[in-house]
């Protein structure tokens, strides 16, 4: 990959990802969009990654949208930012979608596109200095990066539309109590903590877990029964598997699982 926004690189089954436009507060542009579309896709076909940890340099984990560049775009902005989201949303689709759970790290601001991203990881990490803000009408514009559909099922239509009408910020455990993210720690302990998850995932059942965040997005969209469904079809398959017999094995046995990932 021809990376420019963002770093990453793999170790013991991790992939680490760190958006790194620091410069530009980690905003995003087309540049950034394409990266994230390109890393996304390598973490989907690499299947030696188990789970993924996201972090950021810098003061500030993802400012939004980098509007000095789309102010620049003039006229051609509409169109700068048609292109633009088709790759961020993009990666974003195959990023909830693929059978591999993400833990993001957030450290200092994020707001617009950048509270958008935060909402669709599976585990978010916040160090207890970082705030959150939906920022988009501020500024004239409506929310995207999939905002409306993970921020809303997190929080709650009321709980939304006021963080997108008055543009409320949000402390770190202000956004725990809410549920946007899943634990606060000391700022200086975000990137660590972030990877000690994603390690612990990817060296746990990673059959069984990323295909239970697989069904649990899907309960989303789901009646009662089609639910309950797909939980009986995918309980039954995890069975089947070595990590399944392992892990109930282990339990009778009183002794702690060797999973292997299949």
């Amino acid at each position: 990959m021809n990376l420019e926004t963002i770093e990453y690189e793999t170790r013991d089954g991790v992939a680490h990802v760190r958006f790194a436009r620091q410069g530009a507060a980690n905003t995003v542009n087309p540049q950034f969009s394409r990266d994230l579309r390109d890393v996304m896709l390598e973490i989907e076909w690499d299947q030696q990654v188990k789970a993924v940890s996201v972090t950021a340099e810098g003061k500030v984990f993802h400012a939004g949208g980098d509007l000095k560049e789309f102010h620049e775009a003039g006229a051609g902005l509409p169109k700068l930012a048609s292109g633009m989201l088709t790759d961020f949303h993009g990666g974003i689709y195959k990023m909830n979608r693929m059978p591999k759970p993400f833990v993001a790290g957030v450290n200092g601001a994020a707001g617009g596109a950048g509270l958008s991203i935060v909402s669709a990881f599976d585990l978010v990490v916040a160090g207890e200095s970082s705030q959150f803000t939906m920022a988009y009408t501020k500024a004239g514009v409506t929310p995207d990066g999939t905002s409306t559909y993970f921020v809303a099922r997190h929080i709650g239509v009321r709980r939304m539309l006021d963080l997108t009408l008055t543009n409320r910020v949000l402390s770190a455990h202000e956004a725990e109590a809410w549920g946007l993210v899943n634990r606060v720690v000391p700022d200086d302990e975000v990137d660590a903590a972030t990877a000690e998850i994603a390690q612990s995932l990817a060296d746990g059942p990673s059959w069984a877990l990323g295909h239970a965040k697989q069904i649990v997005y899907a309960g989303f969209n789901s009646t009662l029964e089609q639910a309950g469904e797909v939980e009986g079809v995918m309980i039954a398959e995890a069975m089947g598997t070595h990590d399944g017999q392992e892990g109930i094995a282990a339990f009778v046995e009183k002794r702690a699982p060797n999973f292997i990932g299949e």
